[in-house]
């Protein structure tokens, strides 16, 4: 890990890498990923998912991604009922452009039947706002799990990304109001991943973002579980680095057992609005335990999106991808991506 990330930096540096570095590049790229990719019309009706639907789709792909013979077996190959599992949605567009509640629930109701205690279930984002406006409390209620926001629970001092990017830190950030040598260089992770969670579910929508594609799983999780992270928001570049590098975080990406996109709805404009006209019905969950190949996966259907509305492409710029790859969190190219249909 420490090889590739030199490799990363010295890239993206504009750095030329020597011929057996690029060799070494080349055979890290080269593992396969698999990805589970389950359509069942009627899931999606006028924007409304439909939960009993929903919920047979997550027992297929669990089943077809872990290749066993039930919905229970699948889940504890995944995680034990000792474990508390986070479950990290995307909120901030709302209920019908970011991650929906209907695919959280029916994720919900296999894993409680599986055995899972409802109190070693938590359903959280970045800011408890958008979680109680998307409706999570309710379902929260519901079932008797918990509702948790990063920024709310503080941040864990032993663990963070330092960048030589500094940020200015705002309200809320661990070094806000700080001064001296140093300050602004960290990103600390929040305590409710480090203290309150031992593994964790990215349930994502195809939606995209304007910088890094698709608001999917390594953004989502990246910049949903550090402070300090303004300072990506508005450089490329910067943001291409940060993300695969705070996911390669080992207390935050070696506990991620699975990622799910829900990708009943295709949105490819409006980034964090909903934007229902640039809208297609894919009626599609996609189960992998693999986020770089999810993630590039959606792109490209964003793109097809685009192009099949006529609308401007987007061209998004893949580095935070590669990047990605580099460091070894998944695979970027499509070519080793395979992708198995279950209709």
């Amino acid at each position: 890990m420490a090889f590739t990330a030199c490799l990363l930096a010295a890239a993206n540096a504009g750095e030329s890498l020597p011929t057996n570095a690029v060799a070494i590049v080349g055979r890290l790229a080269s593992p396969k990923a698999r990805v589970v990719v389950v359509e069942e019309q009627g899931a999606i009706v006028s924007f409304n998912p439909n939960l009993q639907v929903i919920r047979r789709m997550v027992d297929r792909g669990l089943t077809n991604l872990t290749l066993q013979p039930t919905p229970q077996a699948a889940w504890r190959s995944l995680v034990s009922p000792e474990d508390v599992v986070g479950l990290k949605v995307y909120s901030v567009p709302g209920a019908t452009s970011g991650t929906r509640p209907a695919v959280v629930e029916g994720v919900v109701q296999s894993l409680l039947d599986a055995g899972q205690a409802p109190a070693r279930v938590i359903v959280w984002d970045r800011q408890i706002g958008p979680l109680r406006l998307a409706g999570y409390f309710t379902l929260a209620e519901r079932y008797g799990i918990r509702i948790a926001a990063s920024t709310e629970t503080g941040y864990d001092t032993n663990y963070f990304y330092d960048s030589a990017f500094i940020g200015q830190p705002v309200w809320g950030d661990h070094e806000f109001g700080q001064r001296g040598p140093g300050i602004g260089r960290k990103s600390y992770v929040s305590r409710l991943v480090t203290r309150e969670m031992t593994k964790i579910i990215n349930l994502t929508p195809l939606l995209n973002h304007n910088m890094a594609g698709v608001s999917g799983n390594l953004f989502s999780l990246a910049m949903g579980s550090v402070d300090n992270t303004v300072r990506f928001m508005n450089d490329p570049r910067q943001l291409a680095l940060a993300v695969p590098e705070i996911y390669a975080l080992p207390v935050l990406g070696d506990r991620v057992a699975l990622n799910i996109v829900d990708a009943l709805l295709a949105q490819y404009h409006g980034e964090a609005r909903s934007l229902l006209h640039y809208t297609a019905a894919l009626n599609q969950l996609r189960f992998s335990v693999d986020p770089v190949a999810l993630d590039v996966l959606s792109i490209q259907e964003l793109e097809r999106r685009r192009e099949f509305a006529e609308t401007p492409a987007a061209k998004p710029d893949l580095q935070l991808y590669q990047n990605a790859a580099l460091v070894e969190i998944g695979v970027s190219n499509p070519q080793f991506i395979e992708v198995e249909w279950v209709k």
